[in-house]
Formats: C-alpha cells, sequence, structure tokens
C-alpha cells in the first residue's frame, strides 16, 4: 500500500524524506489551495488545516487513492513567518529568527481509500544562535531560503545557526517521518 502513495506536495524535500524510509510516491500531484491563514488562527491549526485541505483537493480527482499531504508552518512566538520568496523576506525571517527559540509546525494529512482522514501534528523546537549581518547577507547570497518557511533550510548552510533542536529533525525539513509512518501504520491496522 505505500508505493501506491499520491502525495499532495510540490516538495522534493517531502520526496526525499518518503525515500528515507522506502516510499516512493507513485504520484506527486500538487494541491492548489490558498494558504493565508484566517484570522487569530494559531500555527498549529493552520499548519493542519493546509495539509487537510491539500489532501481534500487531491482527493476530489483521485477517488480511492491513499493521498498524503502536509504543510510547514514557522512561527515565532503567535508571529507567523513567510515561505520566504523574496531576499527581504529571508532578511526579515533570520533577522527575527536571531538569537531566539521557534517552533516549527508540520501538519500531516492522510486520506484513504476508504475516505477516512487522519491528521497527526509535530511540533519542534529550534534555537537559533545570534547571528551577525555578514551570517544574513552570507545565507540571502547562497539561496537556499528560496521558496523555504521560516526562510531557511536546515539541511543546508543554516545548520550552522542551530544551537539546539527538541523534536523530530525531518520535521523541520518538511515532513515528520515518525508521524507520517505512524498515520500509514495505522491504515494497516
Amino acid at each position: 500500500m505505500r508505493n501506491n502513495i499520491i502525495l499532495a506536495s510540490a516538495s522534493p524535500r517531502r520526496v526525499d524524506l518518503l525515500q528515507q524510509i522506502g516510499i516512493t510516491p507513485a504520484e506527486i500531484t500538487p494541491a492548489d489551495i490558498n494558504e493565508e491563514p484566517l484570522k487569530s488562527e494559531l500555527p498549529g491549526k493552520l499548519a493542519l488545516r493546509l495539509a487537510e485541505s491539500k489532501a481534500r483537493k487531491v482527493a476530489e480527482s483521485k477517488k480511492d487513492a491513499l493521498i498524503l499531504a502536509a504543510d510547514t508552518v514557522v512561527a515565532c512566538g503567535r508571529r507567523l513567518l513567510p515561505k520566504a520568496e523574496t531576499e527581504e523576506e529571508a532578511r526579515t525571517c533570520l533577522q527575527i529568527l536571531s538569537g531566539r527559540r521557534h517552533k516549527i509546525y508540520g501538519g500531516i494529512c492522510l486520506i484513504t481509500p476508504a475516505g477516512k482522514i487522519r491528521t497527526r501534528l509535530s511540533v519542534t523546537s529550534v534555537q537559533f544562535k545570534r547571528l551577525n549581518k555578514d551570517e544574513i547577507e552570507a545565507y540571502i547570497t547562497s539561496r537556499e531560503w528560496q521558496g523555504k518557511a521560516g526562510g531557511y533550510g536546515i539541511q543546508g548552510f543554516a545548520d550552522a545557526f542551530v544551537k539546539s533542536i527538541h523534536g523530530s529533525y525531518s520535521n523541520v525539513v518538511g515532513l515528520c517521518l515518525y508521524d507520517t509512518m505512524a498515520l500509514l501504520n495505522s491504515e494497516k491496522a
């Protein structure tokens, strides 16, 4: 059954993570949804809602399929950080995260061929060291931040900024493998 998964995500990082645990999606079908947070929506609720919305969107056209979707939200306190698309967004994210603890909320949704919906939320706390201007500018130049929630990717140069991490490393990359396997194993039971 694990080889018949439709991944509702355009993220190459999620494909790589799934391959680490022996899963190659049968199909990759990104879901085009509105990712704007609702008024006063908390980060964890947002991550779960977006993951479920992506899965439901793909399930509309893929009946009787096993759909896996995920979304990552980075927050410093209640402040949501964007998926950085510009240098200025990435720079602002890094300035906010510098010397602070932040959380990564990973929402995961599995829709079974029978239409059952199962979700999980993984929360990881990351402490950044205090970044100086040269470090921020070097990271901006690396372009590793492009399209990444919170303006950084831990699997690259930004790992040198991480003072401590509590929780799932793979969640910070883009998909908590522990929670994903738990969802898939619950489907077999």
